[in-house]
């Protein structure tokens, strides 16, 4: 999303040749691989039937990338280890995958499954508990401060060439009032939540949306490559993502991925 990198920059072009493009990062670290445990630990003469019944069990959630698929094999038994990796395309894939383990048994073998993300953090729990330092409690931002404007304006959002502007709409001016301004803000649209109090941008890794009185901080990231389309629910709990691929095959069906996410109730920290 953003930025430059050395492959895309001509040789014998200038600093001024380029331009600073906004950056929204998404960090999905290994969130698309699962680790399934307490499989059956078998010998190797039954170590591809145990895959192609893994394999078709989980292929249900997602698509298993091509060698997405690892069955650790102890050196002396030659005998699996009781778990594999399993690496799907996205993270939502994965989490599904992952839901559905936690809930299943393969035959009298009740499985556990989490993502690479949270092995890494238990494995890095302290030994010895230490209380949480205590905050003092700091009241966030009213997100929809701009509804109880005093002079009973609105605000509009409009796009130009690469800016994308949020300005007061005042029937009593000819000139609007800028609120705020920002190049390359989005990479496809802006969209605004039903209630007024998020201001969503739509980039070629997911979407992000931001809010506040003036400053229009970024509140959240959601990771969706390629998305489409957006859409909030009536009472902004729920933030909707949608894309679709053309396949290249005309023999191929088409891609289409739809993701719902929940948008956290209270306080959000600054990102941008």
């Amino acid at each position: 999303m953003g930025g430059h990198g050395r492959s895309g920059v001509r040789a014998d072009c200038d600093d001024e040749d380029l331009y600073e493009q906004e950056s929204v990062e998404f960090e999905d670290g290994f969130k698309s691989i699962i680790v399934v445990d307490n499989l059956p630990v078998v010998p190797r003469g039954k170590f591809d039937r145990v895959e192609e019944v893994v394999r078709k069990r989980f292929s249900q959630c997602g698509v298993i990338k091509e060698n997405g698929f690892w069955m650790p094999v102890e050196e002396d038994t030659g005998k699996t280890r009781g778990f594999c990796f399993i690496e799907y395309t996205t993270p939502q894939e994965a989490e599904l995958a992952k839901n559905k383990a936690n809930k299943s048994q393969l035959g009298n073998y009740k499985l556990a499954a989490n993502t690479i993300d949270e092995i890494d953090m238990f494995m890095n729990v302290l030994d010895e508990w230490a209380p949480p330092e205590a905050r003092p409690y700091t009241p966030g931002e009213n997100l929809q401060h701009w509804l109880g404007d005093e002079k009973g304006r609105d605000q509009f959002v409009i796009r130009s060439g690469s800016d994308t502007e949020v300005l007061w709409n005042d029937a009593r001016q000819v000139k609007a009032d800028l609120v705020y301004k920002r190049t390359y803000w989005t990479e496809s649209f802006v969209q605004r939540s039903p209630l007024g109090t998020y201001l969503a941008t739509v980039h070629r890794q997911g979407a992000a949306l931001w809010g506040g009185a003036a400053s229009f901080n970024q509140l959240r990231r959601y990771a969706h490559p390629q998305v489409k389309l957006i859409d909030f629910s009536p009472g902004e709990k729920y933030l909707v993502t949608y894309c679709s691929h053309e396949p290249s095959n005309p023999c191929d069906s088409q891609a289409v991925k739809t993701a719902i996410r929940q948008i956290p109730d209270g306080h959000f920290e600054s990102r941008g």
